[in-house]
C-alpha cells in the first residue's frame, strides 16, 4: 500500500488539532484534578477495561468474518481480528470516523483476502450498517430501564429523544438509498468519471477511469450487499457478534467509572456509549476530542459523578477503545501489508 505523504501530513495535522481540543477540554474541566483521579484508579480494573476493548475488537472482527463468508471470502478468526483492528486503525486516524476510514479498510480487506475492492467495501459497509442495529437497541433498553428505576431529568429526556431520532432517521435514509440505488449509481458515475479525468490530466500516474469500469464496480458493490442481505442465518450471526461488541464497549465505560471508585447503573453505560460514538463523525481523527467532550457531557448529568471523574473515566475508556486500537491496528496493518507484499513477490 503506497504511502501518500500528503495524507500523512493531513493525519498529523488532524492529530495536532485533536490534541489542542483535548488540552482545551481538560483545562476547562481541571487537568490536575483529572490526573489526581487517574492516579487513584484501580490497576486491575484498568486492565479489565483494556481486556473488554480487545474483546470488542474480536467480536466485531468475527462479524466481519461472517459477512465475508457470505460473499465467498474465507478468513481465519485471527486474520479477521487483524483485519478489523486495521479497519479500526484507519477509522481512528482519518477525519469523519468510519466515513473517512472505509476506503482504506476496504483496500486492506481486498489486498489481504484477494477479493475485488468492491467486495471488500461492501463487507466493511455491511458491518458498519449492522453495527447500527444493536447500538440503538441497547440504547433504547438502557434509557428505558433507567427511566423506570431513576428520576429522569432533562438530559435523559434529550438522550432518549436523540436515540429515537437516530432509530427512525437512519433506517429511513438507508431504505430510500437502497430503493433508489440505480439513481445513486448514476449520480456517482456522473461525479466520479469527470473528476477522474481531471486528475488524469494533472497527475501523470492517475489513469482516468472509464464509465464502464466505474459502473461495473458499483454494480459489484450493490451485488455484494444483496448477497449479504439475502443470507438471513449469517446476518443474524453477524448481528449477534455486533451486539456482543457493543455490550463490551459499554462494559469498558462502566468499568472505567468503577476503577475510579464510582459504581453507576450499567444501564447508563448502555446508552451513553452509542450516543458518544456519534461524535466520531467530527472532522478530527476518530472524533478525537469530540467523543471525549460528548462522554463528559453525558456522564455528569446521567450518572451524577463530578466533571473531573467523568473526564478521567473518558480518558480510561478512550485509552482502551481509541488509543489501544490505534496501536494494535497499526501493528496489524503493518503485518498484513508485509504478508501481502511477500505474497505478491512470491507470485
Amino acid at each position: 500500500m503506497d504511502v501518500d505523504y500528503g495524507d500523512a501530513r493531513s493525519i498529523l495535522v488532524g492529530f495536532g488539532a485533536g490534541g489542542v481540543v483535548l488540552l482545551a477540554l481538560y483545562s476547562i474541566v481541571g487537568l490536575e484534578d483529572v490526573l489526581s483521579a487517574l492516579s487513584r484508579a484501580d490497576p486491575w480494573l484498568v486492565a479489565a477495561v483494556c481486556a473488554a476493548a480487545v474483546g470488542w475488537l474480536f467480536a466485531w472482527g468475527l462479524a466481519l468474518r461472517t459477512v465475508l463468508s457470505v460473499i465467498a471470502v474465507e478468513v481465519t478468526v485471527l486474520r479477521s481480528f487483524l483485519l478489523f483492528a486495521g479497519a479500526t486503525f484507519a477509522n481512528n486516524v482519518t477525519p469523519f470516523g468510519q466515513a473517512g476510514g472505509e476506503p482504506f479498510s476496504a483496500l486492506l480487506v481486498s489486498r489481504t483476502t484477494g477479493t475485488e475492492y468492491e467486495n471488500g467495501l461492501a463487507a466493511v459497509a455491511s458491518v458498519d450498517t449492522l453495527n447500527f442495529v444493536p447500538s440503538i437497541s441497547f440504547a433504547l433498553v438502557g434509557v428505558s430501564y433507567y427511566a423506570t428505576r431513576f428520576t429522569v431529568g432533562d438530559e435523559v429526556e434529550l438522550a432518549a429523544a436523540s436515540i429515537l431520532a437516530l432509530a427512525l432517521a437512519v433506517p429511513v435514509l438507508a431504505y430510500v438509498g437502497w430503493r433508489n440505488r440505480h439513481r445513486v449509481s448514476d449520480f456517482v458515475i456522473a461525479a466520479a468519471v469527470p473528476v477522474g479525468r481531471a486528475l488524469g490530466r494533472v497527475v501523470p500516474r492517475v489513469d482516468p477511469p472509464k464509465e464502464s469500469q466505474v459502473r461495473h464496480r458499483i454494480e459489484g458493490f450493490f451485488g455484494a450487499l444483496e448477497r449479504v442481505g439475502g443470507d438471513q442465518h449469517q446476518l443474524a450471526l453477524a448481528l449477534s457478534f455486533s451486539a456482543l461488541g457493543w455490550f463490551l464497549l459499554s462494559v469498558s465505560l462502566w468499568l472505567s467509572l468503577l476503577a475510579l471508585g464510582h459504581s453507576v447503573p450499567f444501564a447508563a453505560a448502555l446508552f451513553i456509549v452509542p450516543l458518544g460514538s456519534v461524535a466520531g463523525v467530527t472532522p478530527l481523527p476518530g472524533g478525537l476530542g469530540g467523543v471525549e467532550a460528548t462522554l463528559i457531557l453525558l456522564i455528569v448529568p446521567i450518572t451524577g459523578v463530578d466533571a473531573q471523574t467523568a473526564a478521567a473515566a473518558a480518558v480510561l475508556h478512550r485509552g482502551a477503545t481509541y488509543l489501544l486500537p490505534v496501536l494494535l491496528g497499526g501493528s496489524a496493518t503493518a503485518m498484513l501489508e508485509a504478508d501481502n507484499a511477500h505474497g505478491s513477490a512470491s507470485d
